[in-house]
């Protein structure tokens, strides 16, 4: 690659500018030279750098064998160990990454007990008035490792089949047995724990018995049901692996209907006609339905407060995000005790046509576990959604922290409302970035001259929390080095998300998009890291990542 690069200016002027090589920044100089042994870091030294300055107590000499197998490749290996510039190339490589990337949560407890990965009206395409409905969102979803897919059942044209679709809108249906195959066919792709399907039903009982019928032969014995109608406890991710389960307000019937008992004789003949046996179907097509039921939702019975908690059995309730923020003003200790055994999903409210997204936080710091969220777009809260989401090794699950499972002296749950003391301080030192000059045309931010980029570093979280800083920008690099610090005082850590938005600077204020990242602060690895970036829609850059420290001061 040259190292200049020209811009052209008008006709018969050209700028020309020397491109800076990525090259480590001084404090990783003095890093180097503080493990390195004439002017080498060996297995032994790699190793007391991990255990020591990344915070990697369990780090094995297997650990560090690996990295130098990693950069073999490179001209600037060398067996005896490595120089500066491997050590480098080392510390913003992919062997570097700023969170673990395995499923180490316990995942053995009930499922009300963790956050969900919840997709809200997940066979949309784009808006919720006129886009199409489609098996590929559902598809990318899963890919993303949603856990929980939303599909709206309604008659088809001719009311003797069911279709998919956003009722009372203009958006085109598609088929419930194509959206059943695709997940069927991609549901343990991205993740082995199980896939709830929530159904808004609207449909008759004869359209249910149907339903009834595709899902049995579609998933088979990937379909959990419940032994009885009634469960006092769900059931914890690790026993539900690889399996699916059905979420629905069952439907309402009279007690004649009920399946006979195995065994159960009639009066009548033995010969039945056809119709008879259609008669039966339809006697027994409700009760079919509802026994595919893993997950009951609905409101309680006969006026009971709708944050009531039945000692008996467990269920779902469903709100929008409205709904919910008039409930926390007055509830929040009240539905943190109902979500500590029952199920909150919490949907967009209808005003967003334009398949917008909200603050997840309010729902996290709650106890909601399915916090549904339009999959299609992109914007900072479905950023936050998927940096929350990044954790437990992208399994889409994620376990709650103790305090919203936990019961006070006096039998009182966490209270959201009260202000809470900082817990830590998080420090996060932006270093340097790279790979923009790979992966974009050297005129996508500006024509006549090499990007002006700052970086964008907060936190989402709680309010007391929630704060955003930036960097001054860096003119004409496309390799720049910031060196700024900044600290975060953090009340509640454990349901924090790391913000990171790299843009151009212009001088009209509408800066130019130049990279994004969502970290769970809960899983940030301390010590000095490799944080790739992503564009707009969540997809990683190639190239592009950012050379990022970060450490925890707990406070006494």
């Amino acid at each position: 690659m040259s190292n200049k690069q020209s811009f052209k200016v008008c006709f018969c002027f050209k700028r020309i500018f020397r491109l800076k090589v990525a090259e480590p920044p001084e404090e990783i100089k003095n890093l180097f030279n503080q493990y390195a042994e004439n002017g080498t870091i060996t297995i032994d030294n790699l190793q007391n750098f991990l255990i020591e300055f990344q915070g990697e107590p369990n780090a094995t000499k297997e650990d560090a064998q690996a990295i130098f197998n990693s950069l073999r490749h490179l001209n600037i290996f060398q067996r005896k160990g490595l120089h500066l510039d491997a050590f480098f190339r080392y510390l913003l490589g992919d062997l570097n990454p700023p969170f673990y990337s395995k499923v180490h949560h316990d995942m053995n407890a009930p499922l009300a007990h963790y956050f969900l990965f919840t997709g809200h009206n997940s066979y949309l395409t784009g808006n919720q008035l006129s886009s199409d409905s489609s098996v590929h969102p559902i598809i990318n979803a899963l890919l993303q490792g949603v856990r929980v897919i939303e599909l709206d059942l309604w008659p088809n044209s001719k009311k003797n089949g069911v279709e998919v679709r956003h009722g009372g809108t203009l958006t085109s249906p598609v088929e419930l047995i194509k959206c059943l195959r695709a997940i069927k066919d991609n549901a343990f792709i991205a993740s082995e724990y199980p896939v709830v399907i929530t159904f808004e039903d609207h449909l008759p009982s004869n359209l249910q018995a149907k339903v009834a019928k595709m899902v049995i032969e579609t998933f088979g014995d990937m379909l959990y049901s419940p032994r009885s109608e009634f469960i006092m406890e769900f059931p914890s991710p690790d026993s539900l692996k690889r399996r699916i389960l059905i979420s629905t307000k069952p439907p309402e019937y009279h007690e004649s209907q009920r399946p006979r008992e195995s065994g159960a004789t009639d009066n009548k003949d033995n010969e039945q006609d056809d119709q008879d046996d259609q008669d039966e179907d339809e006697e027994n097509a409700i009760p079919e339905y509802k026994q595919l039921i893993a997950i009951h939702a609905g409101k309680p019975k006969g006026g009971l407060d709708i944050w009531h908690i039945d000692p008996i059995k467990v269920r779902r309730l469903s709100l929008s995000e409205q709904e919910l923020e008039n409930a926390t003003r007055t509830r929040g200790s009240d539905i943190v005790r109902f979500t500590q055994r029952n199920l909150l999903r919490v949907y967009p409210k209808g005003t967003r046509l334009d398949s917008s997204n909200y603050d997840p936080m309010l729902g996290w710091t709650h106890g909601a576990q399915m916090v549904a969220f339009n999959m299609q777009g992109y914007g900072k809260h479905l950023w936050i959604m998927n940096g929350m989401f990044r954790a437990n090794g992208g399994c889409g699950y994620v376990k709650k922290p103790d305090f919203l499972l936990a019961l006070g002296p006096n039998n009182e749950a966490f209270d959201p409302n009260e202000p809470l003391p900082v817990k830590t301080n998080l420090k996060v030192k932006v270093y340097m970035g790279e790979g923009w000059h790979s992966d974009f045309h050297h005129t996508h931010f500006d024509r006549y001259s090499p990007p002006d980029f700052f970086v964008r570093v907060g936190i989402a979280g709680v309010p007391n929390d929630t704060k955003m800083m930036e960097t001054s920008p860096i003119e004409d690099q496309w390799v720049p080095v910031w060196n700024k610090e900044f600290i975060f005082p953090l009340s509640v850590p454990e349901l924090a998300v790391l913000r990171v938005e790299v843009k151009e600077y212009d001088t009209s204020g509408k800066h130019d998009f130049g990279g994004q990242t969502c970290l769970p602060i809960p899983e940030l690895r301390t010590g000095i890291r490799a944080v790739p970036l992503h564009n707009r829609r969540g997809q990683r850059y190639k190239s592009v990542r950012l050379l990022m420290g970060f450490d925890f001061d707990y406070a006494e």
